[in-house]
């Protein structure tokens, strides 16, 4: 964990590129990771915990009825999860993470361990779909540290 934690904070100021967070089932992780490093204050600009559609709706903006129609779990809200935390801290990189961690609240469609974790850079947006296996605590680890490697790969 220390070693993408340290290649992905040399790699951001190296290039000079900002970066906010919109994480709901890892509680926090992702900008909790992202700002371990001292000097993190020269990239990370803003973290939001959008735990329930309210305040997906209300701090980021996302239509109800997309949240309705598409579920809160769901490629669509992770991607717009991304751009408008982007759009809101004015950061060159937004990330979106939205899922079910367990060990309640899965579905046959969307299982525990269902989690999307979506980036938005340089006017586009990519979403990739995880399943997650174990704890809730395991998935929660496993969103966040997939999250750091995805964004580690696009710069």
């Amino acid at each position: 964990m220390n070693r993408i934690c340290s290649g992905l904070h040399k790699a951001l100021i190296h290039k000079k590129l900002s970066i906010a967070v919109a994480e709901s089932c890892t509680g926090g992780l992702l900008g909790f990771l992202l700002t371990a490093t001292p000097g993190s204050s020269k990239y990370f600009k803003l973290g939001l915990i959008t735990y329930s559609n309210k305040t997906k709706q209300k701090l980021l903006n996302i239509p109800g009825r997309l949240i309705k129609a598409k579920g809160a779990v769901s490629q669509e809200i992770a991607s717009k999860m991304a751009q408008n935390i982007k759009y809101l801290a004015k950061t060159d990189i937004g990330v979106g993470i939205t899922g079910i961690a367990g060990p309640t609240g899965g579905t046959i469609q969307k299982p525990v361990g269902t989690v999307f974790i979506a980036l938005a850079l340089k006017g586009r947006t990519s979403c990739k779909k995880f399943l997650f296996k174990g704890s809730r605590d395991r998935i929660r680890k496993q969103s966040a540290l997939e999250a750091m490697k995805l964004i580690r790969k696009v710069l």
